[in-house]
């Protein structure tokens, strides 16, 4: 048995002990020190099982992760108890943090239900057992409802070359911001343009050619605008669902303006104070465009609302479009599928079992330059770009686990 696996072994031994302490925890220091005894040696077994059977580029087996998030719960629960919560407050509690950490909206909704059906149930039991049971059950009954993972493993590590719908570019400090491509000029060595005149987003647009998608049908003014984006100035109107401004509130002011990445505007009323649109480039010696970040921030006071990176790549016969969002020491990279639209439009779509097109989130190891890998199969968006009564007009629509949450709508006009 490796080092690795040991530590990770101790590591639930440890865990499941201060578990089985506060769930005897009631019955006297003797009984807490048993169930401390049982409950390290129950855990360290549940981990070291779930570790041999699990393969290459694999989590730990639901049964395994269940059990953990249990043990979790429940000291957490004992102390809540000890500040006078009641059983039935934190079995409420328990179900709404798991639910919470679920993500998904449907599961949002279902832990406060199943939590409150576990303290109702357990109302005369110790705060501790409450709290264990009620992530338990939550956990195993979103398991059984929602079948779809939410997250998937796409590798341990592996070198970029092997996963093609990865931009394999990360951010080198904890702010990505308007500067980020003439930093990663600076890493990657290339002559940098700031603002570049006359360049688009993607090259060619004969690059997406493929079984669904031929660029011969479409109408000359979407080709213009993906090929020399720059020509092209965007008013924006952002359209949010009332359920999730809050939460998307939160994310923007704890993560998102931090970051200096994905802060997206949340009203028209913002997007009148102005907004600039410009893209960089990174050029190798034999003078051809490498690197596209198309970078938009707020006019009036410069902050970041996305830097993107675009690429385009093939796979088999088919054309797809990467655009990979840097992060610290990671990239959010969503990769996109053309689609015909009629009267000449061109549709990108997340959607598709191809094994290319989706959301991927990538750890970039600094030293070796491997990726680790998850899909992020809750998430999907629509880019629709098309002529109407003559106004190049673009839909950009996001969901989540199925459920509509942001639609970006775009007036595209030809500069001056």
């Amino acid at each position: 048995m490796d080092g690795k696996r040991l530590q990770g072994i101790g590591f639930a031994a440890a865990m499941g002990a201060l578990a089985g302490a506060a769930l005897t925890a009631h019955r006297g220091p003797r009984a807490a020190l048993t169930g401390a005894l049982v409950g390290g040696g129950a855990l360290a077994a549940i981990d070291g099982a779930a570790r041999a059977m699990q393969g290459p580029d694999e989590i730990p087996a639901v049964w395994a992760r269940i059990a953990a998030s249990g043990a979790i719960a429940a000291p957490i629960g004992w102390a809540a108890g000890k500040a006078g919560a009641s059983p039935l407050a934190v079995g409420v509690a328990s179900g709404a943090i798991a639910g919470a950490m679920g993500v998904r909206p449907q599961k949002v909704a279902l832990g406060p239900v199943v939590g409150l059906a576990v303290g109702a149930a357990m109302r005369d039991r110790p705060p501790a057992q409450v709290a264990a049971a009620g992530v338990v059950a939550f956990r195993t009954v979103s398991q059984l409802v929602f079948r779809d993972p939410q997250v998937a493993l796409v590798t341990g590590s592996a070198p970029a070359e092997s996963l093609p719908f990865v931009v394999p570019l990360e951010a080198r400090t904890r702010y990505v911001g308007t500067g980020y491509v003439r930093a990663l000029a600076d890493a990657i060595g290339g002559t940098y343009r700031e603002a570049a005149e006359d360049v688009g987003i993607v090259a060619d647009l004969d690059a997406l050619h493929g079984p669904d998608f031929d660029p011969a049908g479409v109408d000359p003014l979407v080709r213009e605008f993906y090929e020399h984006t720059t020509r092209f100035t965007l008013d924006i109107v952002p359209r949010w669902r009332p359920w999730v401004r809050p939460g998307y509130l939160l994310y923007r002011n704890l993560v998102a303006r931090p970051l200096g990445q994905a802060n997206v505007p949340m009203n028209q009323r913002e997007i009148q104070q102005g907004m600039h649109s410009r893209i960089d480039t990174i050029s190798g010696a034999d003078g051809v465009v490498s690197t596209r970040g198309w970078i938009r921030s707020f006019a009036d006071s410069g902050e970041p609302i996305y830097v993107g990176i675009y690429t385009t790549y093939r796979h088999g016969e088919r054309g797809y479009v990467s655009v990979g969002f840097p992060l610290p020491q990671a990239n959010f990279t969503a990769t996109l599928a053309p689609r015909r639209r009629d009267g000449g439009g061109l549709r990108l779509t997340s959607r598709g079992a191809d094994g290319q097109t989706g959301h991927y989130l990538s750890y970039i190891d600094p030293q070796t330059r491997n990726l680790s890998t998850v899909a992020v199969h809750g998430f999907a968006e629509e880019l629709d770009v098309y002529v109407r009564d003559g106004q190049l007009r673009a839909d950009h629509a996001f969901s989540v686990f199925g459920l509509p949450f942001l639609t970006l709508e775009y007036r595209i006009s030809r500069k001056a």
